[in-house]
């Protein structure tokens, strides 16, 4: 076997081990997917049952008086976003694309002096644009990461809210679409959107009973607002990570075409090489034999 025949069927073995590797991320990309989306669906039920509380607590504040009309503006002292990203590459544009959404929108607000990155490829994005972070946080690498997540999140923006270091929260993440389709997308948290309250107001209670609240009503929405606040970070985080592992399996799927091209290109060319040292070694037998015919003729 010639050393050019050799080198190729090293290249080969390479390619092929190379492609275990990708496609065992594909497979590990797909089940993440899976997941991430059914812990979004599980929170559903929950996400209902809160906005039920809240709608009710808005209904009794409303006709307390101990809530601002809607349409009133309220003045914004500081504003403070949270970014979800990734720590691992592999995922395309995924963190390019959110980055350059918030700064966006980001550049429309008067004041940002609060931004709470996660994941290490987002926080390098937002340095490199010139944006100070307060602080950065690991991306969670399965759904039962992300509650800790979120509750250190909520205990910084809580930190920050209490002595009135923000009156505005938003959030930037990727949304899954459809597969590997995403797109970013945005979300204020604080303050309450008016309408949405107000819609809440408005939904029937699902019984003929009217909710009691059984201690203070104040204490009881603030404890339904952090629940609220936790639902929607859950909810980011987990669609976020959704889209990262479906950017991460559009680009698995398209290095193991490439590889499975590289390989027909490879195979293609060993084998033409081994058919030539085959016809080599046959010439040489054949000429062989004949030299030897002659000689003993």
């Amino acid at each position: 076997m010639s050393n050019a025949t050799l080198a190729l069927r090293r290249r080969i073995g390479r390619a092929t081990e190379l492609q275990s590797v990708v496609r065992t991320m594909k497979a590990l990309a797909a089940a993440n997917i899976g997941q991430y989306e059914n812990s979004v669906r599980a929170l559903a039920d929950y996400d209902r049952t809160v906005s039920l509380g809240l709608g009710a607590c808005f209904r009794l504040a409303d006709a307390a008086g101990r809530l601002p009309p809607s349409g009133q503006p309220r003045p914004a002292v500081e504003t403070a976003a949270i970014i979800f990203g990734s720590d691992q590459g592999l995922v395309g544009q995924f963190n390019e694309r959110v980055v350059d959404h918030a700064i966006a929108m980001l550049a429309h607000l008067s004041r940002t002096t609060h931004l709470w990155a996660v994941g290490e490829r987002v926080t390098g994005g937002l340095a490199a644009a010139g944006l100070e972070l307060t602080a950065s946080f690991a991306v969670p690498t399965s759904v039962q990461g992300i509650a800790p997540l979120v509750t250190r999140l909520l205990e910084a923006v809580e930190a920050n809210h209490r002595h009135g270091a923000v009156s505005e929260l938003y959030l930037f993440y990727n949304r899954a679409l459809q597969g590997a389709i995403y797109a970013p997308t945005d979300q204020r948290l604080l303050p309450l959107d008016e309408r949405w309250r107000s819609e809440l107001v408005l939904q029937r209670w699902p019984s003929k009973y009217p909710p009691e609240v059984l201690c203070s009503d104040t204490v009881t929405l603030r404890s339904l607002v952090r629940e609220y606040l936790f639902i929607s970070l859950f909810r980011a985080c987990a669609e976020s990570l959704a889209s990262e592992n479906g950017s991460r399996l559009a680009a698995m799927e398209r290095a193991d075409r490439n590889i499975e091209e590289l390989l027909d290109t490879l195979k293609h060319g060993f084998h033409q090489l081994r058919q030539s040292d085959i016809d080599e070694e046959l010439f040489d037998l054949v000429s062989g034999a004949e030299l030897l015919r002659d000689s003993s003729a």
